[in-house]
């Protein structure tokens, strides 16, 4: 869980940097932890495919860091937090369509060889990849509202980011435990 934790510290520094103090600061951090994040991996020899969120959250924030110091403070007004999580659903979501769910890769780093063509392995990652996508979309539209009709609700919206990457993260943790689980007693019958 810690892993995935650590895949989404670009947006976890954005959306704090971004509440407490100038969104510009908040991009430019967001960008320069996810090329940091990208560059230890590749050096510690992880694939491409492990590193979709890191690759697209390095791009994300350094266009959103470009402009926000060369178009204004703040590109995305208030709707900033609201926009990166709609960003990562629509990875999540696009990677599902493409039947290269984001976690597939990441999920190949921390299981054998031998298991990795399994369609069971690719059921596990689709399912929990469509959970992240569903957290995602759902911290953006709530983000999304809560601009419009509580705009200065900052513990709000820490909570719904808070919640929106705990639960999936707990959810990553045990599914894959639960099917196993579930697998190992219908063998055993």
């Amino acid at each position: 869980m810690l892993s995935y934790l650590r895949t989404f510290l670009p947006w976890i520094a954005f959306a704090v940097i971004s509440t407490s103090h100038d969104s510009r600061y908040g991009a430019l951090v967001g960008a320069v932890l996810a090329v940091l994040l990208v560059a230890a991996d590749r050096r510690k020899g992880r694939p491409w495919d492990a590193l979709i969120i890191e690759m697209t959250s390095a791009a994300f924030f350094g266009a959103l860091a470009i402009a926000a110091f060369a178009v204004a403070k703040a590109p995305l007004g208030a709707y900033g937090s609201a926009v990166s999580d709609a960003w990562l659903a629509l990875v999540a979501w696009g990677s599902l369509a493409i039947r290269k769910p984001f976690t597939l890769g990441i999920a190949r780093t921390m299981t054998p060889p031998e298991i990795h063509d399994s369609p069971i392995f690719y059921r596990v990652n689709a399912v929990i990849t469509a959970a992240w996508a569903l957290s995602f979309t759902a911290m953006a539209v709530v983000l999304a509202v809560l601009v419009d009709v509580a705009p200065h609700s900052t513990g709000l919206s820490i909570a719904v980011k808070v919640a929106g990457f705990v639960l999936p993260a707990l959810f990553t943790a045990r599914y894959p435990e639960t099917v196993q689980a579930r697998h190992q007693k219908a063998a055993a019958r």
